[in-house]
C-alpha cells in the first residue's frame, strides 16, 4: 500500500513554505503499473515566507494579523560615520530582532524624511553640503540635501558597496527597498520636484546597487522607460519596484491627471517594465487612508481601488500595511483580510505525485500570482522505513528549483530512489535560521 498525507498541524506550516510526506510501504515491482496520486488543492497559510502583509519592526503587538516579514526605516547618519567608517549596529538590531521571531525584514535608508533632521551624514554636513529646509507641511519642516553635490554622490556609492560587501544574500533579509533619494527615501521631493536628484544621479545610485547586490532584490518606487521626464530609465535594469500608494493610485484610470498611478506607469515604460514581475519581486505599502479599511466587504472610500484587482495586475508579492497590526480588528474583517491577502505573492500545491519502480516525479504548480524569487534549499528526508520504525538520517538535497515557476505553470520535479524506502518528507528550506 502507498500512503500520501499531508501534515498539516500549524507547527509544520510555519516551518517550511511545503512540508509533504510520501509513504513507500510496498513500491511497484520494476514493470508494474505506477502509482498515480492527484491531490486535492488546500489554500496556503497566509504567512508562507517572504508574501503577504508587513508590519513595522516596532508594531506592538505584531501579531493580531499573520506575517512573515517586518519593515523598517534607518537613517543613514545612524550607518555611515565616515568616507570608510561603518557603523551597522543599528541595522544588525533590526535584522536580528526580527529574525528572532521568524521573520525577514524589509528595510529602506533615508537622508530626508518630514518631521526628522538626522538622516544626513554628520561627516557630510559639516564638510560644506548644501542643505535646503523647507516647510513640508505646518507642522513638519524638512532637509533636502543638494543631490548634485560631488562628496554626496561619492559617499551614497561608498555606502552602497560596502552595505552590498556585508549584506548581499543574508538570508535575514527579504529585500531592500532602493531609498537614499527623495523624502521617506521614496524617490520624490513633491512638492519641490526642482530638488529631486538628476537623471544623472539616479543613475549611479542604481549602478551601485547593481554592482553590489547579486543575490538579495533591489526595488525601486517608480517604473521608467527611456522617456520619462523626470527619473532615469529602469525598464532593463535588475531591480523590482514597491508600488507606495497600493489600492489608491496603482490602477490605470486613464485620466491625465492620474498619469503617475503605479500601473499608468509601468505601462509607459514598456514591455520590459510590465514583465519585470516575472523574475524581480514587486512589493509596496497600502496607502494609509486605507488601512484596514481596505479588506472590507464594501470599502466606502471613495478613491480606493479594487484589492483584489490591484493584485492581479500589479503580480505584488507584498504588502505594508500598519492597519491590521496597530489594533484589534473585528473577526469579519480579518477572514476578509486573510482571503485577499492570501492571492498575495506565489502559492504552491502539489497536484499529482507518480511513483514508479525506484522512481519518485512530482508534479507542483503556482496557483499564485507572482514566481518566488530566491533559490532556497529544497531536501528530500527519510523519516520512517517500510516498516514503520524511525529511519537513520538519510536526506537528498536534489537540484530542483522552485524560482521561475510562474503562475499557472506546473513544473515536474523527478529523483531515483532505491527500494526499501520507507517515509519520505519534501520541504523548501528557509536558509534563515529559525525562519517560517
Amino acid at each position: 500500500m502507498t500512503v500520501f498525507t499531508w501534515r498539516s498541524q500549524a507547527r509544520i506550516l510555519a516551518t517550511a513554505a511545503v512540508v509533504l510526506l510520501i509513504s513507500f510501504r510496498n513500491l511497484p515491482a520494476q514493470g508494474d503499473a505506477p502509482t498515480v496520486l492527484k491531490l486535492k488543492y488546500a489554500p496556503a497559510p497566509v504567512d508562507n515566507p517572504l508574501k503577504g502583509l508587513v508590519p513595522y519592526a516596532d508594531a506592538s503587538p505584531a501579531n493580531r494579523f499573520p506575517h512573515s516579514m517586518e519593515f523598517d526605516y534607518l537613517p543613514l547618519n545612524d550607518l555611515m560615520k565616515g568616507k570608510q567608517d561603518f557603523d551597522w549596529g543599528p541595522l544588525e538590531r533590526l535584522l536580528d530582532a526580527a529574525a528572532s521571531r521568524g521573520h525577514q525584514t524589509v528595510f529602506r535608508v533615508w537622508l530626508e524624511y518630514p518631521g526628522h533632521t538626522e538622516g544626513i551624514p554628520a561627516f557630510l554636513e559639516k564638510g560644506g553640503l548644501a542643505i535646503e529646509e523647507w516647510e513640508y507641511t505646518k507642522t513638519e519642516k524638512i532637509r533636502t540635501p543638494d543631490y548634485e553635490d560631488p562628496n554626496l554622490i561619492a559617499a551614497l556609492e561608498l555606502f552602497i558597496a560596502a552595505l552590498g560587501k556585508k549584506y548581499d544574500g543574508d538570508p535575514r533579509i527579504a529585500c531592500i527597498t532602493a531609498g537614499l533619494l527623495g523624502a521617506w527615501g521614496e524617490w520624490h521631493t513633491w512638492p519641490r520636484e526642482e530638488l529631486m536628484a538628476s537623471k544623472k544621479v539616479q543613475r549611479r545610485v542604481m549602478n551601485a546597487y547593481e554592482k553590489a547586490f547579486r543575490t538579495t532584490r533591489i526595488l525601486l518606487r517608480y517604473p521608467a522607460g527611456n522617456n520619462n521626464d523626470t527619473y532615469a530609465a529602469n525598464h532593463k535594469s535588475p531591480f523590482g519596484y514597491h508600488d507606495d500608494s497600493f489600492a489608491w493610485a496603482t490602477l490605470d484610470t486613464g485620466k491625465p491627471a492620474d498619469d503617475w498611478f503605479y500601473m499608468s506607469l509601468l505601462g509607459k515604460a514598456g514591455k520590459a517594465a510590465s514583465e519585470k514581475w516575472t523574475q524581480q519581486m514587486i512589493g509596496g505599502e497600502v496607502r494609509p487612508e486605507l488601512w484596514a479599511k481596505i479588506f472590507d466587504e464594501e470599502v466606502d472610500i471613495a478613491k480606493s481601488q479594487d484589492f483584489n484587482e490591484c493584485v492581479r495586475q500589479t503580480h505584488v508579492s507584498w504588502l505594508m500595511e500598519s492597519g491590521m497590526f496597530s489594533k484589534d480588528q473585528p473577526p469579519e474583517r480579518i477572514r476578509s483580510a486573510k482571503a485577499k491577502v492570501a492571492r498575495t505573492g506565489y502559492e504552491f500545491h502539489v497536484a499529482r505525485v507518480e511513483i514508479k519502480a525506484g522512481h519518485l516525479e512530482i508534479v507542483v504548480r503556482n496557483t499564485g500570482v507572482a514566481p518566488f524569487y530566491y533559490d532556497w534549499p529544497i531536501e528530500l528526508a527519510e523519516l520512517k522505513l517500510g516498516d514503520g520504525t524511525p529511519a537513520a538520517k538519510r536526506s537528498w538535497k536534489p537540484e530542483w528549483k522552485i524560482t521561475g515557476l510562474l503562475p499557472g505553470e506546473s513544473r515536474i520535479w523527478k529523483m531515483e530512489l532505491k527500494r526499501g524506502v520507507g517515509l519520505l518528507g519534501l520541504r523548501i528550506a528557509n536558509p534563515m535560521h529559525g525562519g517560517k
